[in-house]
């Protein structure tokens, strides 16, 4: 573990399409193997979908499933005298929304749709709208945090 200082955050460069740094999150999210045209590709391909299915604006349907998948409360592992604890921590934003992302993506790849813009698409309409297996992580994370609040006062 680094114990010298802490590194700099990189700035990530805005995508070119929606010119939002969070869309470019979420295409480094879903890139495979460096395949970074391919994950543009199903990122674009998805939000056409939504705009096709919702009549909405895509990015406005995006971000509001962000918003409704983040968690404010995440739980961290504490070992104290050689147990285990889950420790509820309260969540960054930068963290809440890196954890949005990760979990609606690697949500909608366990969906049964044909493609993964499919999935992509109905993972984040379902999130929009309040449900889907994002949604359903996230409320699992907060009712075990309620479970351990006993133990925050171990802090992390």
């Amino acid at each position: 573990m680094r114990k010298k200082r802490k590194l700099k955050k990189r700035r990530l460069l805005p995508d070119t399409k929606y010119n939002s740094t969070v869309v470019s999150k979420a295409i480094n999210v879903i890139m495979w193997d460096g395949k970074k045209q391919l994950a543009r590709r199903i990122i674009y391909g998805a939000f056409e979908k939504i705009e096709q299915k919702t009549g909405k604006p895509a990015m406005n349907v995006f971000m509001l499933a962000l918003k409704n998948v983040a968690p404010s409360i995440e739980l961290k592992t504490r070992k104290v005298r050689g147990s285990n604890y889950q420790v509820p921590v309260e969540s960054t934003p930068e963290r809440r929304e890196t954890l949005a992302l990760r979990w609606l993506i690697k949500y909608s790849r366990k969906r049964e749709e044909r493609t993964i813009v499919d999935a992509l698409c109905a993972e984040i309409i379902d999130a929009s709208n309040n449900t889907g297996l994002s949604i359903k992580r996230k409320i699992e994370v907060i009712k075990t945090a309620e479970s351990n609040k006993a133990f925050a006062y171990y802090r992390v």
